[in-house]
């Protein structure tokens, strides 16, 4: 039944992949359609969410913010689907970096690198990063339920040299590049929201106290990889800029949490600034009402 599906489906993404941006961004104006007036994709969720994140802005606000974020959701979907044809000259011409000096230098003083980001902006083309580096690139992701679009999307981060990896591979990969004296550089999308049963750490996020993912913090540490943020701003449809900021230079020297900390202050940063760019169909502040006792002002 996964073949069935992915021979039926594979031959429709690839010709979306191969239109021009102009048609690409006509069909992800009538997406919208479907996936907002239609459909109405977890429109609940969005609002209560933005009504979480910002409780001073008017109904009249936060619409406007939904809408946005849907076609900015739309968006991403198509240009997912493009990577599977896009060169990298167009890529390269799409997806631009501010400062990548800042990953370059840690390159050359043999530093390996946790990059640490959030579903903001657009992450989907950030592999293009690879082909200004020569390390090994990783990222950790959740293996998808089929298992050939699976080994399509690895393949696609494949073509620059990044490769795909389960939190469960994390560690036994990055341990043995260490171990053979290999300079990697590995993504975390860290903003997610793990168990509250398993959560070591609670903070503040746009105001509400939430678990919080330290696993990018913690391995950096196990590691000793350098720990760098990138944000990424959208300029206009179809092009993004990136900017680093290095975090911790040593991991190590910083108490527990405080990495992740700063690391969440960036996020909100990115937001204020421009919020129909987050991804608010996640559920991010679901555990809100399971605080625990030591969390609580």
């Amino acid at each position: 039944m996964q073949f069935l599906a992915y021979i039926l489906i594979y031959p429709i993404l690839w010709l979306v992949s191969i239109l021009p941006f102009r048609l690409l961004y006509a069909f992800s104006d009538g997406l919208f359609i479907i996936i907002y007036h239609i459909i109405g994709y977890r429109k609940k969720v969005v609002k209560e969410n933005l009504k979480l994140a910002f409780p001073n802005k008017s109904e009249a606000e936060l619409n406007r913010i939904r809408k946005k974020f849907y076609h900015h959701l739309c968006d991403m979907v198509m240009e997912s689907i493009k990577s599977m044809t896009i060169s990298e000259a167009e890529m390269k011409k799409r997806f631009t970096f501010s400062n990548v000096e800042v990953v370059q230098n840690l390159e050359k003083e043999n530093r390996s690198i946790a990059l640490m980001c959030a579903h903001y902006g657009s992450w989907e083309w950030i592999f293009i990063l690879q082909t200004y580096l020569n390390n090994k690139g990783y990222a950790i992701y959740k293996r998808l339920a089929n298992t050939y679009f699976d080994k399509l999307v690895k393949r696609i981060r494949a073509k620059y040299n990044s490769h795909l990896i389960t939190t469960k591979e994390s560690i036994p990969i990055l341990m043995e590049t260490k171990r053979q004296g290999k300079v990697t550089i590995c993504g975390f999308v860290s903003d997610q929201s793990p168990k509250a049963e398993k959560a070591f750490h609670w903070n503040k996020f746009m105001g509400i106290t939430v678990p919080v993912h330290t696993g990018a913090e913690m391995l950096a540490k196990k590691l000793d990889m350098s720990v760098v943020f990138f944000g990424v701003k959208k300029l206009k449809r179809g092009y993004y800029e990136t900017t680093f900021k290095t975090l911790a230079y040593n991991p190590n020297e910083y108490p527990n949490y405080q990495i992740t900390d700063k690391f969440l202050d960036l996020v909100e940063e990115q937001i204020h600034e421009a919020p129909e760019y987050y991804l608010w169909t996640h559920k991010r502040w679901k555990h809100r009402d399971k605080v625990p006792a030591e969390y609580q002002n």
